[in-house]
């Protein structure tokens, strides 16, 4: 009976411990710098925009 409630434990602290990380992830900010100053762009290059559909 012992390893039950054992083995019930450790799946409830699992199971607390995955939604936390989950929810945490989803709360996460991501950032994207922008393009002004980007030395990695030179001024003759133009944008392209993947979501435009023609």
């Amino acid at each position: 009976m012992g390893f039950i409630i054992v083995g019930v434990l450790i799946v409830l602290i699992v199971l607390f411990l995955s939604v936390i990380t989950t929810s945490k992830a989803y709360t996460y900010k991501h950032t994207v710098d922008s393009l002004e100053n980007n030395p990695n762009i030179s001024g003759d290059r133009k944008i392209i925009n993947s979501n435009k559909k023609d």
